[in-house]
């Protein structure tokens, strides 16, 4: 059995540097949400289509959803009337979620009004990302 080698401390600033570069990479990756444009409320480009149902969304409320990999919120402000943004709070990328006439991010607080992605309350400072929603018959179809 070979006895180790010891540790210099040039061998850990030669390693280090290495090292460094790899762990902020992991921690940048770490603190960067999935499909969130870096936290800008950007919906990914995930690309396609959603579907949902119009008798599932409440007249002045909203439901959760999926774009792709993206979460999103369909909302219906009056009879008939759809509007669809992406669910990724702008603040740090949480989720927000429907709360009666506005999305709240349970992360730090933030709440945006269901009827325009407007931000009530922040920290965060920028609306949701608004999102292309169609009506035809009882669906709504949600797109980039």
């Amino acid at each position: 059995m070979t006895e180790p080698t010891p540790i210099t401390r040039r061998t850990v600033v030669q390693l280090g540097g290495a090292t460094a570069a790899g762990a902020g990479a992991l921690l940048l990756a770490a603190c960067t949400p999935a499909g969130s444009g870096q936290g800008s409320g950007d919906a990914g480009g995930s690309g396609g289509s959603a579907t949902v149902e119009l008798s599932s969304i409440p007249v002045g409320g909203a439901v959760s959803a999926s774009l792709g990999s993206t979460p999103i919120v369909v909302s219906q402000p009056s009879a008939g009337e759809v509007v669809a943004f992406s669910a990724v709070c702008t603040h740090q990328g949480c989720t927000v979620a429907p709360q009666g006439k506005e999305f709240d991010c349970p992360c730090h607080g933030s709440k945006f009004d269901a009827a325009t992605g407007d931000v009530l309350n922040g920290p965060a400072r920028d609306p949701l990302k608004k999102l292309k929603a169609a009506v035809s018959g009882g669906t709504v179809t949600v797109t980039e």
